[in-house]
């Protein structure tokens, strides 16, 4: 008999045996990457990079270069651990440091007027009614003409108060030779016509820029009183070292006292911007194709959310005037937002303002400026 042997190999087993082999270097090879990952990654500026939270308490906060200036970090969390930490490539467009500049300035100036045997500026604030965000702006502004040193009064008015009243008061504070700047805060009741009281206050004392003759005057591109809004808006690009000469803005929002002043003042010598206005009436496709091709985009609208970074040129400009209070419907509490989506923004754009702390500190510096500005009668409304 012939005996016939035959190598007949396990392949089961063989294959298994393989798989193992691979898992165990594959396993280790990630383990090497990961480890690699923690240790550079927080380095890699400019990029999006996570850590652990309990890595980060250990670890010293990487040195940025010069070309990355003042970045700020947002804290994401997320279901998944570890939590990660986003640093965005946005400068904050700190508001409310630069207005703190410019009171400064108006401070010394207004003491070198006084100590010139001048008296010191005066500025008169008209608020109708109980409106509560109206009389914190009120507030506000009372506040920051103490501390630059002009004298600020506040006149309270029932809402129930007649326009023929109104117009009254005004009469007589356009009147007095120790006022200097009058403002009415809006909104006004519905039973008065607010362009008509805008119209009430003198142009010599408009520190509100709403008069049509200074609005006029500014579309003629000669000295006038410059709206505090946009007038703020234009500083904050301005001494932030922002070139507009040359460059491509959308402002979006028309209104006579914000939209239309702003973008009159991109689009005139000094601004030189090529300026495109999205109104109520612009489409939803035609706004992003302006939105994502603009290197400043100034919204002044109202509405959360309307513009999110996907919309956005990398590296574009973004000014956000809206404000609005909403409740947050993790917290119930109220807050308040902006027009711009500022997390998903924040990601793409080079400079952004936030909301509070953006525009709004501007405008109260704005009016403190123009106040002085009044009562120095720097302006010829007789050319």
């Amino acid at each position: 008999a012939k005996t016939v042997v035959t190598f007949a190999p396990n392949f089961p087993v063989f294959f298994f045996s393989l798989f193992r082999l691979e898992h165990f270097f594959g396993m280790a090879l990630l383990r090497t990457v990961r480890a690699a990952s923690k240790l550079w990654s927080p380095l890699i500026v400019g990029r999006p990079c996570s850590t652990t939270a309990a890595a980060l308490q250990q670890q010293a906060t990487p040195e940025l270069p010069t070309s990355y200036q003042s970045p700020f970090v947002k804290v994401q969390n997320y279901q998944d651990d570890p939590k990660e930490v986003m640093i965005s490539k946005s400068i904050l467009l700190d508001g409310k440091k630069l207005a703190l500049k410019i009171r400064s300035e108006v401070k010394e100036e207004v003491t070198a007027w006084v100590e010139a045997g001048n008296r010191p500026p005066c500025l008169v604030a008209i608020l109708v009614g109980e409106n509560p965000a109206s009389t914190t702006y009120v507030r506000n502004k009372a506040l920051a003409a103490e501390k630059t040193g002009i004298k600020g009064k506040t006149i309270n008015l029932p809402s129930t108060i007649s326009e023929e009243e109104l117009l009254d008061l005004l009469k007589s504070l356009n009147e007095h030779p120790d006022v200097d700047g009058i403002l009415v805060q809006l909104p006004l009741p519905g039973h008065i016509d607010e362009r008509l009281i805008c119209n009430a206050v003198i142009p010599q004392k408009d520190v509100d820029g709403f008069h049509v003759l200074n609005i006029g005057r500014l579309c003629r591109m000669e000295q006038t009183m410059l709206p505090a809004t946009p007038y703020g808006v234009m500083e904050l690009i301005k001494l932030t070292g922002i070139e507009t000469k040359g460059k491509t803005a959308v402002v979006i929002g028309r209104s006579r006292n914000v939209g239309l002043p702003i973008a009159l003042l991109l689009m005139i010598p000094g601004g030189d911007a090529t300026t495109t206005v999205c109104n109520s009436k612009t489409t939803d496709k035609q706004m992003m194709r302006y939105i994502e091709k603009a290197d400043i985009v100034v919204s002044a609208v109202g509405r959360p959310n309307l513009i999110t970074g996907d919309m956005l040129k990398q590296g574009a400009v973004v000014i956000d005037v809206g404000i609005t209070r909403i409740t947050d419907r993790d917290t119930g509490k109220s807050r308040l937002v902006g027009d711009v989506h500022f997390e998903s923004a924040s990601q793409k754009a080079g400079y952004i303002t936030p909301v509070p702390g953006g525009v709004g500190p501007m405008t109260v510096a704005m009016l403190m400026r123009n106040t002085l500005t009044a009562a120095r009668k720097e302006i010829n409304y007789e050319q």
